[in-house]
This record gives structure tokens, C-alpha cells and sequence, in this order.
């Protein structure tokens, strides 16, 4: 902005000054008129249409995947993103934290008077790019299904044994993973730490005959697998071969 422009907008900005109208009473009274309307339609609502109650909780369950809300759903895409388990502090706590000190720092080092997008394209543009980022992340966030994929790559020795094995392997790697086994379990960088123990290298540990038996006759909280290997033998063989093959 030069000085002729500075001057034109100094002396527009005294005119509507002069003819402008004081903040209290005006403009905290249609603020405290709009907020009583809201406050309203959120009664009535919440009256009329009632809470939404989910399925009882079970607190035996050891399937249940817990999912943030879709407010959420961003930084929620954003772990599967940075899947280091060193680097999750930075992506749940660093970024959000570096955000909000930008935004409250910033009539301290914007100091541009103007206010029309066109004549401030760095920081329209860094708008419209954060937006953007946003509702993308928030998108995949939303369609996405239960976080319970485990992304472990086939051993060599599988494929060495040709694609019926390695579509055996991936067949019981998919029954595990909708099994919800990572809500307990740690299967390298998917699943949680607990409370049952890592499965990453189970099959160094345990034959296929022991991991069997275990599915079966799992000790408690564990639930068992036995329906599973009595309505579908074929998926629980897939899911011992897998669980087998980590090592």
C-alpha cells in the first residue's frame, strides 16, 4: 500500500467512524439476540427429537473399535498418515498446538490493513489450501472403516511357495484384522500395546498346533475362536497359517 492509498483508506475509515454506530448497546444486543435463538432451536430440538442413545455398552467386548467425531476425522486420517509410533505425540498433539498459536498470533505478525482476498494472495492461499487439506482428511476419515487393517508385508518364504500360499496368507491376515485382534494386540505398527501381548513375532514363539489351541481355549478376557473354527474351518485355518508365518 502506498501513501496515496494509505490517505484514501485513513480518511474512508474516519467517515464511516463518524457515521458508524457504537458498540454497546447495537452490536452486543444482536449478538445476545442471535445467541438467544440458537439457545432455542437447540431446546426445541433436543425436546422434540431427543438424544441419539447408541447400543448398550458392553464392557466385556474385546471388538470394539472406538471412533472419534467427525470433527475429529482429520487428525484422525492424519495418524494413519504417521504411522511411527514417535512421531504420534507430533501428529495428536504438536500440529494442533502449532495451529492454534499461529491463529492466536496472528494480529501480532499480520499486520496487512487490507481485507480483500485478491490483495493478500499468501495468506488467501494459505487458506484455501488448509480448507481444502481439511475436508479431504475429514472425508477419508468418514468413509473409512474401522481402523483394524494390519499392513504386515508378505514373508519371503510365503512367497516362495507360490500365490496360493501368499492368497492363503493375506486371507487369514484379513480374518484377523476383522476379527478386531489389534483392539487387544499388536501386530508391528497396527493395533494397540495391551492389554493382550504383541503378536508381531507370535509364530517364533508358538507352533500352529499351540496357536490352535490358544483360539480355542483362550485365556480370559480372550474371546474364543471355536465358533469360528466350527461354522468356517477354511477361515480359521487362514487365521492360524497367518498367525503362524510372523516371526
Amino acid at each position: 500500500m502506498n501513501g496515496r492509498e494509505k490517505e484514501e483508506y485513513l480518511r474512508e475509515y474516519e467517515i464511516l467512524k463518524k457515521k458508524g454506530k457504537s458498540f454497546f448497546p447495537y452490536a452486543i444486543m444482536k449478538d445476545t439476540v442471535m445467541m438467544l435463538v440458537v439457545a432455542i432451536v437447540l431446546i426445541v430440538m433436543s425436546l422434540v427429537m431427543g438424544a441419539e442413545m447408541g447400543p448398550k455398552a458392553d464392557p466385556t467386548t474385546t471388538t470394539y473399535v472406538p471412533r472419534p467425531e467427525w470433527y475429529f476425522f482429520f487428525l484422525f486420517e492424519l495418524l494413519k498418515v504417521i504411522k511411527p509410533p514417535e512421531l504420534v505425540p507430533f501428529a495428536t498433539i504438536g500440529i494442533p498446538t502449532v495451529c492454534m498459536i499461529l491463529l492466536f498470533l496472528l494480529p501480532f505478525y499480520d499486520r496487512n490493513p487490507e481485507r480483500r482476498p485478491e490483495r493478500r494472495p499468501i495468506a488467501t492461499t494459505a487458506g484455501i489450501l488448509t480448507i481444502i487439506a481439511m475436508g479431504y482428511l475429514t472425508y477419508l476419515g468418514a468413509s473409512a472403516g474401522p481402523p483394524a487393517g494390519i499392513d504386515i508385508p508378505v514373508p519371503a518364504n510365503v512367497t516362495q511357495q507360490g500365490a496360493k500360499a501368499v492368497a492363503t496368507y493375506k486371507a487369514g491376515q484379513q480374518v484377523v484384522a476383522q476379527s478386531g485382534c489389534g483392539a487387544c494386540h499388536k501386530f508391528g505398527e497396527n493395533g494397540n500395546d495391551g492389554p493382550g501381548p504383541e503378536l508381531s513375532e507370535i509364530g517364533a514363539r508358538l507352533p500352529g498346533q499351540a496357536i490352535s489351541r490358544t483360539l480355542i481355549n483362550p485365556p480370559s478376557p480372550m474371546p474364543s475362536f471355536k465358533g469360528l473354527q466350527q461354522s468356517n474351518p477354511q477361515q480359521f485355518d487362514e487365521m492360524v497359517l497367518f498367525l503362524s508365518e510372523l516371526k
